[in-house]
């Protein structure tokens, strides 16, 4: 048997390990921004309202951020880091455990976080106001994407697997 800390470096290493896979699977350059559209946001979303805030934030930031790294846009990995970070925590906040219209909620306020701290993030840093402005849609568009395919999946895997909303929380000890 595991010890509950072990199974959650587990749950997030190979949740990192998916989101990063996700991200790569699938990149369509944005020429005009110098980003890409990818599915990072399925599995940020799935480990968010699977595992909860905590393997949401590092299975979205890191897993993306790492696949920025890899994939040649190594420029956007702090912000990735951040604003996939920030859409797992807050979806995972406000939508672990929940029903389907908890899920949309959850969802939509993860992407507004997303989107918002690539807004900020480019426009204050990176590429201006005008290329950060120009990608909200295509960054809409990948939380779209995240949402429709995300939120049925874990649906899904919660039916089939009811006690996958237990393993990232620690375990109770009880005597026997």
């Amino acid at each position: 048997m595991s010890t509950p800390r072990a199974r959650i470096i587990a749950i997030a290493a190979v949740m990192i390990a998916v989101t990063a896979v996700f991200t790569l699977l699938v990149r369509i350059p944005i020429p005009a921004t110098q980003g890409y559209i990818n599915f990072s946001d399925v599995a940020t979303f799935f480990s968010a309202f699977a595992f909860g805030p905590v393997i949401g934030f590092v299975a979205g930031g890191i897993g993306a951020a790492l696949a920025d790294v890899i994939g040649g846009y190594a420029q956007f990995a702090v912000l990735t880091l951040l604003a996939h970070g920030l859409q797992g925590m807050v979806a995972g906040v406000l939508g672990r455990g929940r029903s389907l219209p908890g899920l949309i909620a959850a969802w939509a306020a993860g992407a507004v976080t997303m989107v918002g701290v690539y807004v900020l993030g480019e426009g204050l840093l990176l590429t201006g106001w005008g290329p950060a402005i120009a990608e909200v849609p295509f960054n809409v568009v990948q939380n779209l994407a995240g949402g429709l395919v995300g939120i049925p999946l874990y649906l899904a895997v919660r039916r089939a697997y009811p006690p996958v909303t237990r393993l990232a929380q620690p375990e109770r000890w009880q005597e026997g």
